[in-house]
């Protein structure tokens, strides 16, 4: 693609971070590993933080640390990608789709309490596309009901609610560094907590369940090979430096889309502020006219990609998708189905030039007549 839907932003730093750590010979467990989580949770605002190999390992080992198991149900949204119900289905849990809210796109608070059931364990919160989502009253529901809140933060690194970053309002929260978020370690992902206990245990998991302190023969439980090497820690290390100018180029981005297509009523655009808080730009997501249907969502995307301009859908609902055929809805998913169709993606990253963006926003508004 000409223009293609997402890229990472490297630069000779990031480059430089990498062939130092392939110099000095330590490639795994190493110095870089215990900066990027120090940095991290710095960032952040919560004094621990536990890196592993991807957004969904993350997510996984968050499950098993705060004790969810085969039997739980866990409330989450099904609009959103597919990791944070596999990640519940790793550890037989299950997954209870709601519906979101119209403007937000987050999990609806509204519809909350009618789905929890005398098995329902946890909430799993997803701040989706980076606009964070409503919790005080989520974690009131959490706090009446005895539950626990996970944070699926990996699409809203930095963004904010009442001065306090996603991520750090739960048990735990998760993120990740896959190359189309907001930085990259190429591959990797983060939990933080302000639980020392918890962290402790996602570091035994991550390497085998291997005791922290102790040697490398004794292993206390089932664990998994969810290491996070130091190539990729110098990576991110780097890449977190500059976390607030990538942030402020990304909305700066938005910012634009925003001035080229507010003229085209038929469009509907993504929030482009919230009151009290910030948006982290992951993606720009506009939606369809409605009535739009999927194969018309296709069409559309095809005529893009004719003219070297790739696109994205996001996000087929998990609870529409064939590995999910087994897991029943046990509520009417009205604003996530009525919307999934017609929702587009548009290239979104931090290098994008403005004859780049005008040439989407063109080539957009021909599609569409």
């Amino acid at each position: 693609m000409k223009i293609p839907l997402s890229s990472p932003d490297i630069t000779q730093a990031e480059i430089d971070a990498v062939v130092a750590v392939l110099r000095n010979g330590r490639l795994s467990l190493g110095k870089k590993l215990e900066e990027f989580e120090r940095a991290f949770a710095g960032y952040v605002g919560v004094p621990h933080a536990a890196a592993v190999s991807s957004g969904t390992a993350a997510l996984h080992l968050a499950i098993r640390a705060l004790g969810i198991r085969e039997g739980d149900e866990v409330i989450l949204p099904s609009f959103t990608f597919i990791a944070a119900a596999n990640a519940l289905r790793y550890e037989r849990a299950t997954p209870v789709f709601i519906d979101i809210d119209l403007n937000s796109l987050n999990l609806d608070p509204n519809r909350v309490e009618e789905a929890i059931t005398p098995r329902t364990r946890a909430i799993l919160v997803v701040h989706t596309f980076g606009v964070p989502a409503e919790m005080n009253p989520i974690l009131e529901i959490a706090r009446r009901r005895g539950l626990l809140v996970i944070e699926d933060a990996c699409e809203a690194l930095g963004a904010e609610s009442g001065g306090k970053k996603t991520g750090t309002f739960g048990d735990a929260g998760v993120f990740g560094f896959y190359p189309n978020k907001q930085i990259t370690a190429a591959e990797g992902g983060m939990v933080v907590t302000e639980n020392a206990e918890i962290t402790a245990r996602i570091r035994s998991l991550r390497n085998h369940g291997r005791s922290v302190s102790g040697t490398g023969s004794e292993h206390g439980e089932l664990g998994y090979n969810y290491r996070l090497s130091e190539l990729h820690c110098a990576l991110g290390i780097e890449q977190l430096k500059r976390v607030e100018s990538i942030l402020q180029q990304r909305e700066s981005v938005a910012l634009r889309y925003h001035q080229w297509l507010h003229k085209f009523p038929a469009l509907q655009l993504p929030l482009q502020e919230i009151p009290g808080g910030r948006i982290s730009w992951f993606v720009y997501v506009v939606r369809l006219p409605r009535g739009t249907t999927a194969k018309q969502r296709e069409e559309l995307m095809c005529r893009l990609a004719l003219r070297g301009i790739e696109t994205g859908r996001y996000f087929v609902p998990i609870h529409q998708q064939r590995a999910y055929d087994d897991v029943p809805v046990r509520m009417p998913l009205t604003v996530t189905e009525s919307l999934a169709s017609r929702m587009l993606a548009l290239p979104f990253f931090n290098s994008i030039t403005h004859s780049q963006l005008d040439e989407v926003c063109g080539a957009l508004e021909e599609s569409l007549r």
